[in-house]
């Protein structure tokens, strides 16, 4: 395992260090002054159309898409250090270069799965920033950590599709450019294989029956520069047969294929956090005095900036370790690294953040900082893409296989 940087990640590197530098940074506090003028809370501020168009002239676009016919073309290894870095102010840095979720997630799956009227329709404005997007499957009235309890009925009417269910914390979905759903449900509910019983169907959000309800709050924020995380109600929804992805009983799979690198893509970005939160605590302990001496000097500090450092440099290892074997095993070859990664490092960077708000004190919890929404964002990743639990489940059940 080499991880030393190739000359084009070194050159990707130097560029994404100096947009966060020069546009990212400065347009954080512009970002909120702005959304404070904007008639619905869920627009786009205008500092983002800006870096958008900054990074696509910069080379700086769709870095996270392997396939080079429509992205980068960059391997999980290559991207790795970039996505970290964008993890850093994660309410702007992914969405102007086009690498924020859930669209990464929804181009991926158009990508390998979508036919070519889907991927003209909707992937080629996806990847050129036009729209936004959401993946619908949580639903509130049951367990979704197991994706086969879903309960949303997608039947088959002619040369349509009937969609009925309602789901919950659909991130974008509040964002008035998200024009197009994802969703998972059930297309043959009592099959024998509940593996096989699900399917995907891309919904546009005008077609009728399709109704965003409310904003879904996550500690308090409603996460306005991702699109909010929404309550969608769908009753008998219908759109063509054609809107399909893949086939029947090919949702599970579709969904598994999808997540896998969003796990990775997550875990990246939380690296990327925790290092500026390191950032943020060495600079409070180094302006700040108490009981006659600098935060600096106090070894309770001390201990809390070197266990961070120490954390973040074996979290590291580990996600590039995850990387390369995603590279060069595939995502089933490297399954007991992705979960590793999943359970370990929202765990670790939860822990950082929250020393980091309290060497902050009353600033850490405040909105003059941003960790306090660096926290809630960090501790949510516990459950989204799956509960801690489940792949403690899984990844526990899997060595002891190999003595049972």
């Amino acid at each position: 395992m080499d991880f030393a940087f190739d000359a084009r990640t070194e050159e990707l590197r130097v560029k994404l260090l100096a947009f966060m530098d020069e546009y990212v940074y400065p347009a954080e506090a512009v970002a909120e002054e702005q959304r404070d003028g904007l008639t619905s809370p869920w627009e786009t501020v205008p500092v983002v159309e800006e870096l958008k168009a900054e990074a696509r002239r910069q080379g700086l676009w769709n870095l996270f898409l392997p396939d080079s016919e429509y992205g980068a073309g960059l391997t999980n290894l290559q991207y790795a250090p970039l996505a970290e870095i964008m993890g850093r102010s994660p309410q702007l840095a992914p969405t102007a270069t086009n690498c924020a979720a859930p669209d990464t997630g929804n181009m991926e799956v158009l990508t390998q799965f979508g036919d070519e009227r889907q991927r003209k329709q909707w992937l080629e404005p996806l990847l050129a920033g036009e729209i936004r997007s959401a993946f619908a499957m949580t639903e509130p009235e049951v367990a979704s950590s197991d994706a086969t309890n879903i309960t949303t009925h997608i039947r088959r009417d002619g040369d349509e599709y009937v969609i009925t269910g309602r789901k919950w914390y659909i991130s974008g979905a509040m964002n008035p450019d998200c024009k197009i759903f994802i969703v998972m449900g059930k297309t043959d509910p009592d099959g024998d294989d509940i593996r096989r019983q699900q399917s995907m169907v891309l919904v546009p959000r005008d077609t009728p029956g399709v109704t965003v309800k409310r904003a879904m709050r996550v500690f308090g924020y409603e996460d306005h520069s991702h699109g909010g995380h929404a309550e969608v109600v769908f009753d008998d929804a219908r759109v063509p047969a054609s809107n399909l992805i893949g086939e029947e009983g090919g949702g599970f799979a579709i969904a598994q294929a999808r997540l896998g690198p969003g796990r990775i893509h997550h875990c990246m970005r939380l690296i990327g956090m925790a290092e500026r939160a390191i950032e943020l605590m060495c600079r409070r302990a180094a302006s700040r005095t108490a009981f006659g001496k600098a935060l600096a000097q106090q070894g309770v500090v001390h201990n809390w900036i070197a266990d961070a450092r120490v954390t973040v440099e074996q979290l590291r290892l580990l996600v590039l370790k995850t990387a390369w074997l995603m590279d060069t095993v595939g995502n089933k070859g490297a399954h007991t690294e992705i979960q590793s990664i999943k359970i370990a490092t929202p765990r670790a960077v939860v822990d950082i953040l929250d020393r980091a708000i309290q060497l902050h004190g009353a600033g850490g919890v405040s909105q003059d900082f941003p960790l306090a929404e660096l926290y809630a964002g960090a501790r949510t990743l516990m459950i989204a893409d799956g509960p801690d639990e489940v792949h403690q489940r899984s990844l526990a059940r899997r060595e002891l296989k190999k003595y049972l």
